[in-house]
């Protein structure tokens, strides 16, 4: 893991000192080196902060420039077939390499295949690549965006970064908010790619190429483009199903995770893993144990308050499997003391609020080790949320009611007192839709209160949802492709890099594994459920580890009473100055009267919506960044 940064177009000398600026923002995502490197013709600057893991000697290092001096190279992440591209490349007749890094490896991939180098790559990256020959720079990302890359024209030129602070913090930046993005923020709770908080700086798309050439203008891109869509693949996975038995299918993605597993445990520095005690990470754990020579170091974050914990499942789980468990338990106080540093963490609005006992559990890890595997994406792809079953059941007895009809009978649901049980939410969306892939946007249009929090705003997207057209004939690929394509990436992913690399820590997914995510398309939906129950053929796995009996029970999470802590004490204090009236007018974005009432309805009404929690976010990052900046005194100067 490490921090990266570059600025094209710009003058020189103040691109060298505003690199610096940038890279020592991102020190938490790679504290133990930094570097620069101009081009030969001083048009671009790049800026790296190093994390260690794989070569901890200087032949890692970064920026990295080729041998003949043609390209430079800053990279974050992980590339875990690295020594077989290394071996394709020698016997390709390739010249030596300097050094065991997986960078010179990234590069060298790049000098002979271009931008055909990452389809060969398995990892997690993000990186820019400067041609000084043709001048022209490459930016890529990982397949489904375990790494962040922001990138913009701003202050004159082209800057991109891990961080979309240490873009905001150049100086001269000016940009202002995304008002059209807004309404998608206070309906998950997180910006969805390729938008950001900020009208002039994007996030690069999960599994792209965008390529920029000299002057570093807007109409310079020369390419944008997908190289591996998670559209395209799950279409031909449903396509070309697995021809084999449920035995079959789990012996073979038994086989394929083995190797993912295998592959992500190489690392020069302390290695763990997460253990929550749910089926994902208890499987990566199952396979990380018989991978190893000796016991995995696992860890482990309990909740003090009933109801949240399954540190107990995870220390059992963890003393079947043999491993060297550390547990912490923690409770209110631990966890509101984070809250005064997640917008640092995050440098844009995001409401997750499981990114708190995330940081927990990341910060705990680190004292440990400095890599750590983790379970996310089970449920995405191997069909595990409980809501993909009641959505398949309710949409299956619904759809052939004329749409009319199920949108009058949708808005009267979603008005009554049933919409309190999530079931009746469920079904009251599900009448509104026309597909069930478009679901999860319905919520928006069809509370009045929540459509009002934006100013200017009816409650129409400027910004399509990616899956808004597509019908894969089963509700619950429907949803699952959804959520690969936007709560997975710009939520789930975002909480754990951010939370992790806030303590220097690094994470690894298995489960992304591109031969892992590929075959899981395969699987039919249907072998994937049994009386109610997804991951069916995840489960027969690790079955094989651990007793079913364990792994069979409900699914607590990793959420947090956030509900109560708002009603208590400081953070009540807290909150209750974030929603001030006048502080929330002075946003110029969010209406105060809409503010208010969400207010009220919790605080004196007792009718709790998570959009309090996404207002509270929104302002805090209000606040802590973005009434620093120049152009956010501007627009409260222009009365905007």
């Amino acid at each position: 893991m490490c921090g990266i940064a570059g600025l094209c177009g710009m003058d020189h000398d103040s691109a060298v000192r505003d690199i610096k600026i940038m890279t020592d923002l991102m020190k938490d995502r790679g504290p133990d080196a930094e570097g620069v490197c101009s081009s030969p013709g001083l048009e671009a600057v790049f800026g790296h902060r190093r994390l260690s893991i794989i070569d901890l000697t200087e032949t890692g290092a970064q920026p990295m420039v080729s041998e003949d001096g043609r390209f430079i190279i800053t990279y974050n992440g992980e590339i875990y077939n690295h020594a077989e591209i290394r071996d394709e490349l020698l016997k390709a007749g390739g010249r030596p390499f300097r050094g065991r890094s997986d960078t010179e490896v990234f590069l060298r991939a790049f000098e002979e295949w271009g931008d055909k180098a990452p389809e060969k790559l398995k990892g997690m990256f993000a990186a820019g690549i400067y041609d000084c020959e043709k001048k022209e720079l490459t930016l890529m990302r990982d397949r489904v965006g375990e790494k962040p890359l922001y990138y913009g024209w701003v202050c004159g030129g082209f800057a991109f970064a891990s961080s979309i602070a240490a873009i905001s913090a150049l100086p001269g930046f000016e940009s202002e908010i995304d008002r059209g993005i807004l309404h998608k923020y206070f309906l998950y709770g997180y910006i969805p790619a390729p938008n950001s908080i900020w009208k002039d700086v994007k996030k690069l798309e999960p599994g792209s190429i965008l390529k920029v050439a000299s002057p570093f203008k807007k109409d310079s891109v020369t390419e944008h483009r997908k190289y591996w869509d998670v559209t395209e693949r799950m279409i031909y996975g449903l396509k070309h199903p697995f021809k084999g038995d449920f035995e079959e299918a789990s012996e073979e993605l038994e086989k394929l995770l083995l190797r993912s597993v295998d592959s992500q445990m190489v690392s020069d520095v302390p290695l763990g893993a997460f253990l929550s005690g749910g089926i994902d990470s208890s499987t990566i754990v199952s396979l990380m144990q018989k991978l190893a020579p000796g016991r995995v170091r696992t860890f482990t974050v309990g909740m003090k308050e009933s109801g949240f914990n399954e540190a107990e499942i995870a220390a059992e789980t963890a003393k079947i499997l043999g491993t060297e468990h550390t547990e912490m338990y923690i409770g209110q106080d631990d966890m509101k003391a984070v809250i005064p540093h997640i917008t640092d963490m995050f440098g844009e609005p995001f409401a997750d609020s499981s990114q708190i006992p995330t940081y927990l559990v990341s910060r705990m890890t680190r004292e440990h080790v400095t890599v750590s595997l983790s379970g996310d994406a089970g449920d995405e792809l191997f069909s595990g949320y409980t809501s993909y079953a009641s959505v398949n059941r309710i949409w299956n007895k619904m759809k052939n009611v004329p749409y009319p009809l199920r949108s009058l009978v949708s808005k009267a649901v979603l008005a009554s007192p049933l919409s309190k049980k999530e079931i009746y939410r469920i079904k009251g969306k599900l009448l509104s839709a026309e597909t069930p892939g478009v679901v999860h946007d319905l919520e928006f249009e069809t509370d009045p209160v929540v459509r009002g929090i934006v100013l200017g705003d009816r409650g129409v997207s400027p910004v399509r949802n990616p899956g808004d057209d597509i019908d894969l004939s089963d509700p619950r690929s429907d949803c699952m492709l959804m959520d690969l394509l936007m709560y997975h990436p710009d939520d789930i992913l975002t909480k754990v890099d951010r939370t992790a690399m806030a303590v220097s820590l690094e994470t690894r997914i298995p489960f992304l594994d591109r031969d892992v995510m590929e075959f899981a398309f395969t699987i039919p939906v249907e072998m994937q459920w049994k009386e109610g129950r997804g991951k069916q053929v995840l489960r027969n796995i690790l079955y094989r580890y651990v007793p079913r009996e364990l792994m069979d029970r409900p699914k607590k999470g990793f959420g947090i009473p956030i509900e109560t802590w708002l009603r208590e004490g400081e953070l009540r204090n807290w909150a209750m100055s974030l929603l001030d009236e006048k502080a929330v007018s002075d946003t110029g974005c969010l209406n105060p009267e809409t503010v208010a009432r969400i207010r009220d309805d919790f605080y004196m009404r007792g009718v709790w919506r998570p959009q309090l929690w996404y207002i509270l976010m929104f302002m805090a990052w209000y606040e802590g960044i973005c009434r620093k900046l120049p152009s956010c005194r501007k627009g409260r100067d222009n009365g905007n």
